[in-house]
């Protein structure tokens, strides 16, 4: 383990977190929200433990050290493969090991993980028992409140009851059931009414057990009226849609300085490290695709989306399509518009 992993065990802060999401917290984004926030905690999209132990593992577990501090999310139910995967993954340099509890696709549930583990705390508890003696960084889950016609009650005590004898590091909530028929993923992030209640009543009943609200976060301002109650709170899309609002992660939740004074700043930040990426072929759509909702409501705002998305997208596009769409912004707007939304 590195010194530095071995600080992050120590260190680990989850009190405003960046979810896994599939196709979209991929390096490249994880790069860009980090340029935005040095304290957050961010994770991976979820890696099958088949693709970890059979796939190109450079492709899909490198990352750049500035990503620190960052989570690897896994998938998978079987106790040997979750434990050499997340041995893997620490060798790698991640500085916590999360299982998907949550996600309620189709295809995750013929590979009989994600959510549907709800139906099974006990080998969930194995599971993170395994990966526990495998790894010396932490180990989380992230869970459901209950799937289908589980009382959600019942189901997450019994659910966080294994985990926690199973020595899980912290426990995070999407306090949403998932339907796992009916609903489309889109809509189990939507339909299901959250249950913000219940996730604190299972704080209540499990002081020592750290415990991350996700679900429903939109703003900074609800995340701290979560914040002291619970341990930490996940924001998703509202991060990714709009990461104009993780400048001000810093500042308000772990009271350290913004790493720029403004957007603009941040994003002209992001041009040394495309370059580095156009000359290992990546294409500067992979880049620019995680930008687009950077600015709100400044001027230029729109030409900036405009130019990112007919430009970056032609072969051959280079780091100059950035810097002559952050021209379009204005520099004062640009500067105030997070401080003002």
């Amino acid at each position: 383990m590195t010194e530095k992993q071995q600080k992050s065990q120590k260190t680990l802060d989850r009190r405003f977190c960046v979810a896994p999401m599939m196709e979209w917290t991929d390096r490249h984004c994880r790069f860009f929200h980090r340029l935005l926030t040095r304290r957050a905690l961010i994770y991976t999209e979820m890696l099958t433990t088949g693709a970890v132990l059979h796939g190109d593992r450079t492709r899909l577990l490198g990352f750049d050290p500035f990503e620190h501090p960052i989570a690897l999310q896994l998938g998978g139910c079987d106790t040997q493969a979750l434990a050499l995967s997340a041995r893997i993954g620490e060798e790698f340099g991640y500085d916590e090991i999360n299982l998907n509890v949550g996600c309620p696709s189709d295809r995750v549930q013929e590979g009989r993980f994600g959510a549907c583990l709800m139906a099974e705390p006990s080998l969930v508890g194995d599971c993170v028992g395994a990966m526990k003696a495998a790894v010396k960084i932490p180990v989380t889950v992230k869970c459901r409140i209950g799937i289908d016609d589980q009382n959600p009650e019942e189901a997450l005590v019994a659910f966080a009851k294994a985990v926690r004898a199973s020595g899980v590091d912290a426990l995070i909530v999407h306090a949403r059931k998932a339907w796992l028929k009916g609903l489309s993923p889109r809509e189990n992030r939507e339909v299901p009414p959250l249950d913000y209640a219940l996730v604190h009543c299972l704080k209540a009943a499990y002081p020592d057990l750290e415990i991350v609200l996700n679900g429903g976060i939109t703003s900074l301002e609800q995340a701290q009226t979560q914040i002291g109650s619970l341990d930490g709170v996940m924001m998703g899309r509202a991060a990714y849609q709009e990461p104009w609002r993780l400048l001000d992660v810093d500042p308000q939740i772990f009271g350290a300085p913004a790493p720029f004074a403004s957007l603009k700043d941040a994003a002209s930040a992001l041009i040394p490290y495309i370059n580095r990426e156009l000359a290992k072929d990546v294409r500067l759509h992979a880049i620019t695709r995680h930008v687009l909702g950077l600015f709100r409501a400044v001027p230029g705002a729109r030409a900036f989306r405009r130019h990112l998305a007919t430009e970056a997208v032609k072969p051959g596009a280079q780091a100059a399509v950035m810097a002559n769409a952050l021209a379009l912004v204005l520099d004062r707007d640009a500067n105030l518009a997070h401080m003002a939304a």
